[in-house]
């Protein structure tokens, strides 16, 4: 059994499109921050001095990525150049043109940290035991609602945000965490192709 005392320095990220395939965007990403969604509470104070609780719908998943991508987004392949036709629509030959608009497009992405090391393992593949460990976030039906690049350090860095409800509007879960500890009789399976009635 192959495990870690801790998860660092290297993680793998794939972000598809709905109807698309997956893209590879670790090789431009550094940074990978995800807020799950606060299931929080009210308290309501009675006239006895008791408290009641008081249950509120959780709150949406923020994943925050910082990237140094080059391109405006990515044009063709699965190996991630750039962000902004991940909040409009998408150019796919060169010169890359993307203009503002309105659509809105619904993404899954998928994080993961694994002790396999094989350059072929992507974060929506699988894995498989006895010989390694993996930690896998996944989200779907979220979409991208922000990139801002940023030039004040000398390097261009683009900050990218994408919002997930918990559920769908049938009370589906929109996400998923997962491990796998490297016993002998566990797998990672990998994520199907991601459409408008498979999420996972």
């Amino acid at each position: 059994m192959t495990t870690y005392d801790t998860w660092s320095e290297l993680a793998k990220v794939a972000i598809a499109a709905q109807a698309g395939s997956d893209v590879q965007f670790n090789a431009i990403t550094e940074t990978v921050d995800v807020d799950i969604g606060d299931k929080d509470f009210d308290v309501i104070a009675t006239l006895a001095g008791g408290r009641l609780v008081k249950f509120t719908p959780q709150e949406p998943t923020t994943i925050t990525l910082e990237a140094y991508p080059v391109q405006a987004g990515t044009g063709s392949g699965t190996t991630g150049t750039g962000f902004f036709d991940l909040v409009n629509s998408a150019d796919t030959s060169q010169p890359l043109v993307i203009p503002t608009d309105r659509n809105r497009s619904k993404y899954r992405i998928a994080i993961m940290w694994t002790t396999n090391t094989v350059s072929t393992t992507y974060a929506e593949s699988q894995v498989v035991s006895p010989a390694d460990s993996a930690l896998r976030i996944v989200a779907s039906d979220g979409y991208f609602t922000s990139v801002k690049p940023s030039f004040t350090d000398g390097v261009l860095k683009f900050t990218i945000t994408y919002k997930v409800p918990p559920f769908d509007k049938s009370g589906n879960a929109n996400i998923k965490i997962e491990s796998l500890d490297g016993s002998a009789t566990a797998t990672l399976t990998a994520l199907a192709s991601y459409t408008s009635s498979v999420k996972f």
